[in-house]
């Protein structure tokens, strides 16, 4: 977004919209857009709110929001910009654990509040077509629920739909983190409080020079992991490539010497086929099974 606003993508952005004490309405906003609660979500209890500065220069770190609801849930959302190929398993890591240290030694079971994840990706991820889905425990078979106490939700902000209705509030918001400076935005924060709010938030930690550098330092360090695992994946896919070559000109050498098995001797094939003396010796052993 150049010199405009800041990206809302951008987990120490987020954060600081989202995740902040000072703006309850947003986090609650969206975390009935998100869940759709039979009964409404009408406070939020943050936790670890301070954003240090290991945090910031720390690409492994995780400036997620952490909060606890009205209705006595606990959550935890998380915002990814680059896909790690390990978003399900970790965030049942993370959703196991924040469920686990609920309790303390000796506290009964009863004790432990449904635990909720929510993950923004900013990429394509799942099979499902659609762009929020929400997982809970259920049979295999007739797809009872066991359960509500357990739930993972993911957002792939990629995957949302044109021309959909933005009066949606999880539409609305997940337009704002596409883009907060877009007509639909401008056209929300005129008539929703919540997206009015975050909107002004953005505006002013867009214009504060010491939260603008944070977030730049912040931004590169995002982007020097994004280009690591880009590479990492290039090395991988151009590793397969060569590997699969070498199995084809491989396999081909054996089937070649396979049909010389009979006009020429071992040697003579080895040369031909560049496979050595042995191995055209054990299939000249194996002919009868080949």
């Amino acid at each position: 977004m150049g010199k405009g606003l800041l990206d809302p993508k951008v987990d120490f952005v987020f954060k600081n919209i989202f995740g902040s004490p000072k703006h309850p309405k947003v986090l609650i906003s969206f975390l009935n857009a998100v869940l759709k609660p039979l009964n409404k979500i009408t406070s939020v209890e943050l936790q670890g709110t301070e954003i240090g500065k290991q945090f910031i220069e720390d690409k492994y770190s995780r400036l997620d929001v952490k909060a606890k609801t009205s209705n006595d849930e606990i959550i935890n959302i998380e915002i990814q910009l680059k896909n790690e190929y390990n978003m399900i398993k970790r965030s049942l890591y993370y959703l196991s654990k924040m469920y686990e240290e609920q309790l303390t030694s000796g506290e009964d079971y009863s004790q432990l509040n449904r635990t909720v994840c929510i993950n923004i990706l900013n990429f394509k991820y799942l099979k499902s077509k659609n762009y929020h889905t929400g997982y809970r425990f259920k049979e295999i078979d007739t797809h009872e629920e066991l359960t509500d106490v357990l739930e993972v939700h993911f957002i792939e902000i990629p995957k949302l739909p044109k021309n959909l209705d933005a009066t949606d509030m999880l539409v609305a918001w997940t337009e704002f983190l596409i883009n907060p400076e877009s007509e639909i935005v401008r056209s929300l924060e005129m008539n929703i409080e919540e997206i009015r709010e975050a909107k002004d938030e953005l505006v002013k930690m867009s214009n504060d020079s010491e939260q603008r550098q944070i977030y730049e330092m912040r931004a590169k360090i995002l982007k020097d992991k994004i280009s690591a695992l880009n590479e990492a994946e290039r090395k991988g896919i151009e590793k397969g490539i060569s590997q699969g070559r070498a199995e084809g000109e491989r396999n081909m050498a054996i089937q070649i010497a396979k049909n010389l098995l009979d006009v020429l001797d071992n040697e003579m094939i080895a040369k031909k086929t560049g496979l050595t003396g042995e191995e055209v010796e054990d299939l000249r052993k194996n002919k009868g099974n080949l």
